[in-house]
């Protein structure tokens, strides 16, 4: 059964191992082998057992708001937000067009309600357009150039979506 929770410190390790594959794979395919570990910046060392790559990616998945989605005891998406902004959502390759990444967002949606928060903001990766889009969200400029930890190159659509039933 899929649940979703708010992210634990224990969840560190699996939680950094998830976004370093989904992010390599699904955002930054563009990257060469060099680019591609300045733009994951922590998380290129998300199989090391040092104990300060450890806390470096326990810093960086440390937001407000941080959601897991849990099946069967393992981790199979999450999501960082804070109030008006979805800073990240990553699910397992494998677990793609499943609900689970609609869940998250419509999670972090409800608690933004909550806080009477009337427009959320994201900055979606070329992948990610078309899930957002199908969520409610609109394309709020053109496509720009971004940076992610110390690389650059990372094209991204800024989107919002105005939320109803305040």
């Amino acid at each position: 059964m899929l649940t979703i929770r708010p992210y634990r410190e224990s969840d560190a390790e699996s939680v950094g191992r998830l976004i370093a594959d989904t992010y390599s794979q699904f955002n930054l395919s563009f990257a060469s082998a060099d680019d591609l570990g300045k733009l994951l910046g922590p998380f290129r060392h998300a199989w090391s057992a040092e104990p300060a790559h450890r806390e470096a990616i326990a810093q960086v998945i440390q937001a407000p708001l941080v959601l897991v989605a849990e099946e069967d005891g393992e981790i199979v998406g999450v999501l960082r937000g804070r109030r008006e902004r979805l800073a990240s959502l990553f699910v397992r390759g494998d677990r793609h067009r499943q609900g689970i990444g609609r869940l998250l967002a419509e999670q972090f949606e409800q608690e933004c309600m909550r806080q009477e928060v009337t427009v959320i903001r994201v900055a979606a990766t070329l992948y990610a357009i078309p899930f957002y889009a199908a969520l409610g969200y609109r394309k709020t400029t053109g496509v720009r150039n971004g940076w992610s930890f110390e690389g650059t190159g990372l094209r991204y659509q800024p989107m919002k979506k105005v939320l109803e039933g305040l």
